[in-house]
């Protein structure tokens, strides 16, 4: 019998993992699942059958993992993410679970190329940039170091965009990754919930309610249906759970409208639920914008929080013990709606005292923060909260007369520190603030490196902070080597092993015995063989993809993430404009041939950040076009980055961009897989590079520009960046030719306002740093000029990363925040 009192049927035997048996596998699926003959087999029908092969054997693990974890009766993690950027996961999935070599026998025999079906897997669209590459890794690591764990997040049917560049501009198209089905998705209908929006509150009418329990009656409902993916951690040791949720109407079609005739209007419900789960980050320079949002952060809240208090309630009876079994990880301000939700749960719906309430909730909630923009913070119109969520906002004014009650008892704080703790922003138009919320409704908020925990200390939480002294903590940040070194650098995988042994591959941090072979000429000559192997790969697939003719022997100089002023990918194309300048001018100089490489997509109302991918457009054309260069400059924008691309890119980097303005990266993940490919990192001290450079040693990184703390000293004294240009010659010209459109000569005026704002505020310091930043830069050229000593440093920042993997970062979590024993 099990925890439930059911008969337990007999476990079937374990699957083998054998070239044959799985040959013979894939072929019985490809016939009796796909309806497809081996012979007439397309490569995505054998893609779906070997999918369907490796799921088999993970469901296996999935299903021992879950009644393990009640059999235990332990707590559970609950990590709450808007974005998961999970990436294929036929190879993730199938290395996990150590049948990859297996697998790849089995299809050579059956005459079928692995590395062509495994390039037809969609991307799965649930994410953009860090933040959700974060989540799919710390998904994995909590598999992998046997934390039970649920993922919980939306099912968006197009996701992030797809972006093409079409003359140049960026172009948003939708993301149909999900057009022919997803083979490791499971639909859960039996575990769906209501999610209400708007209409009104009544007191709650029941003999025993108290004054605090209240009735919504929601003017409109939705239907959240749960999508279940299995996520094995290493070695197939426990697999946990992707829960996406997809919104549907109560009502899939007004009956009496259609035959009324009116025909769309029918169908309005169905697209107004349909339009929840249809598109990640839809663009909030609008009201309507800004309300979808707001709807979709609170549609998977509740739904979640809603699953999470029924498996509670069915597993452990009592709502009040909800801490000592759950601890739920809201990842960034998206999910904090939650806090409320969580509150209203347990009040309006379980009768609990508010106060009771409360205190199950901030034990129950952690809160990770991934920003120190206060515009990042969301926050939300005052009516427009109260109209969608009206008994929301009733608890969130309630918390908040705790909050500022607590803070008023101490002398500590006046009426500015109380304005800036409120939940309620008074400046201007009255705003819920949703990073104070979270604040408030846990009971640990960590920071996600050291000099971001620290900031976070006295800026944008520095009044929270003091009022409740002990709840920020700190979680560097870390990366899965799993994926971003064992399986998309299958080259240095096998040499590291080769060196060291297979220790690695359970312990990030022997990597550490790499570094004995630092000085080995012979090790680092097919070190650099493989750069150069992933090299040739990469200007392959450019070639093919957008025409792109690169030297594989160039120095690869890569920058690949969100296009965002603060990531300044600006100061790069304008140090490429200088050096295109200096090439000219003085072409009997011995450069180094660099091929630098952008990818990225901005948000599609963000101007600047649309310009500037524009403006890399226009600086390749005109670089990359001048026989004078003689091919030692090149410049391409590499369209529709996504996690596929990325495992091309970062094996073949040489040199690895990470050059935001000091203070204003929380952490950065790019710069840790970056790294252990082989990759020397230039940057600043921003988030992570700090503690980078602690790890690596400063010989082996490239530092430059202003700190933090000088940054922050610049404005409070005055920046006039007008002046620093004046003094850089470079930077001045450079800045010239672009604004006077030598480099759009179809729009001279084009750049006129993006560089006009450097020389108006330069918030980011682009001026600031330029003269550091080349110097930097011509370092670089120094090292590289020296091939043994860029082997050595190189070897060295691989060695060195193990502290930075999300394994450790887990654990931190699991020990500090989550109590997980």
């Amino acid at each position: 019998m099990n925890l439930k009192g059911e008969t337990q049927l007999p476990k079937p035997a374990p699957r083998q993992v054998d070239p044959q048996i799985l040959a013979h596998e894939i072929v019985e699926r490809l016939t009796y699942r796909i309806g497809k003959d081996a012979k007439a087999a397309k490569p995505h029908d054998w893609l779906h059958a070997v999918i369907l092969s490796i799921r088999d054997r993970v469901i296996d693990a999935w299903i021992e993992s879950t009644h393990k974890t009640y059999e235990e009766q332990g707590r559970r993690v609950y990590y709450l993410s808007l974005e998961f950027l999970i990436g294929r996961l036929m190879r993730d999935a199938a290395s996990n679970m150590e049948m990859l070599d297996d697998l790849q026998a089995a299809l050579d025999s059956l005459g079928v190329d692995l590395d062509l079906i495994a390039a037809l897997e969609p991307d799965a669209a649930l994410g953009n940039g860090g933040l959700g590459r974060l989540a799919a890794c710390f998904m994995e690591s909590m598999a992998t170091v046997d934390i039970p764990a649920y993922g919980y997040g939306i099912r968006y049917v197009n996701g992030m965009f797809r972006q093409e560049i079409s003359d140049g501009w960026q172009v948003e198209l939708p993301e149909n990754w999900l057009a022919h089905g997803n083979p490791w998705e499971f639909e859960r209908r039996e575990a769906s919930y209501e999610v209400g929006f708007g209409g009104r509150v009544d007191p709650a009418e029941c003999e025993n309610c108290g004054p605090y329990q209240m009735s919504w009656r929601p003017a409109e409902r939705v239907i959240a249906t749960p999508y279940d993916t299995p996520i094995a951690g290493w070695r197939g040791k426990r697999v946990n759970t992707l829960r996406l949720w997809e919104a549907q109407p109560i009502d899939p079609i007004l009956l009496d409208k259609f035959n009324a005739g009116d025909h769309l209007g029918a169908l309005s419900e169905s697209n107004r639920a349909e339009a929840l789960t249809r598109v990640l980050y839809p663009a909030d320079s609008s009201p309507a914008g800004q309300e979808l949002r707001l709807r979709q952060e609170y549609f998977f809240s509740s739904a979640s929080l809603q699953d999470i208090v029924r498996r509670h309630i069915q597993y452990f009876g009592d709502v009040r013990t909800l801490p000592d079994k759950a601890a739920i990880q809201l990842n960034d301000t998206h999910p904090a709606v939650s806090v409320a939700e969580l509150m209203r749960i347990l009040v309006d719906e379980h009768g609990l005292d508010f106060d009771e309430g409360w205190d199950i909730v901030r034990r129950t909630f952690g809160y990770t923060n991934h920003t120190l923009l206060p515009e990042a913070l969301e926050s939300w119109p005052v009516p427009l909260f109260e109209r969608l969520l009206p008994r929301h906002m009733q608890i969130v004014y309630a918390i908040n007369s705790r909050l500022l009650g607590e803070a008023r008892k101490s002398a500590q704080f006046d009426d500015h520190a109380i304005g800036t703790i409120s939940l309620i922003d008074e400046g201007g138009e009255r705003r819920v603030r949703m990073g104070n919320l979270a604040f408030a409704g846990s009971h640990s908020v960590n920071g996600v490196s050291a000099l971001h925990t620290d900031l976070m200390k006295v800026t944008v939480f520095a009044d929270l902070h003091k009022l409740y002294p002990a709840r920020i903590n700190n979680k560097t940040n870390g990366v899965t080597f799993r994926r971003w070194l064992m399986q998309c650098n299958h080259g240095l995988f096998e040499l590291i092993r080769e060196a060291i042994g297979d220790r690695f591959m359970d312990d990030a941090e022997a990597l550490r015995e790499l570094d004995n072979f630092a000085d080995d000429t012979a090790f680092q000559e097919r070190f650099l063989a493989v750069k150069r192997f992933n090299k040739v790969a990469l200007a392959d697939l450019l070639r093919k993809r957008i025409n792109a003719r690169i030297d594989a022997d160039a120095l690869f100089d890569i920058q690949i993430k969100r296009i965002h002023e603060y990531k300044r990918q600006l100061l790069n194309i304008i140090e490429a404009v200088a050096l295109y300048d200096q090439i000219r001018s003085h072409p009997e100089k011995d450069w180094v041939p660099r091929v630098k490489l952008f990818g990225g997509k901005a948000a599609p109302s963000y101007h600047n950040a649309k310009l500037i991918i524009k403006l890399a457009g226009d600086v390749a054309r005109a670089i990359n076009h001048d026989p004078s260069v003689q091919g030692l400059l090149k410049v391409q924008f590499v369209p529709n980055y996504n996690v596929s691309m990325a495992e091309m890119m970062i094996p073949a980097a040489d040199l690895s961009e990470q050059i935001s303005t000091a203070g204003m990266e929380a952490s950065g993940t790019g710069n840790m897989k970056f790294a252990v490919n082989g990759a020397l990192t230039i940057g600043t001290l921003d988030g992570a590079n700090v503690e980078m450079r602690d790890h690596v040693g400063e010989d082996n990184i490239v530092i430059f520009g202003l700190t933090a703390a000088e940054v922050n000293q610049r404005r409070a004294e005055g920046y006039n960046p007008r002046a620093v240009i004046e003094q850089s010659r470079e930077l001045g010209q450079a800045l010239n030719a672009i604004a006077s459109g030598v480099f759009s000569p179809d729009d001279p005026n084009r750049y006129k306002d993006l560089i006009q704002g450097i020389y108006d505020h330069d918030w980011f310091m682009v001026a600031a740093d330029f003269d550091s930043y080349a110097a930097a830069q011509r370092r670089v050229d120094g090292i590289w000029q020296d091939q043994a000593l860029w082997a050595k440093k190189a070897i060295h920042n691989v060695a060195r990363m193990g502290w930075f993997s999300s394994d450790r970062t887990i654990r931190e979590y699991a020990a500090d925040i989550w109590n997980m024993g």
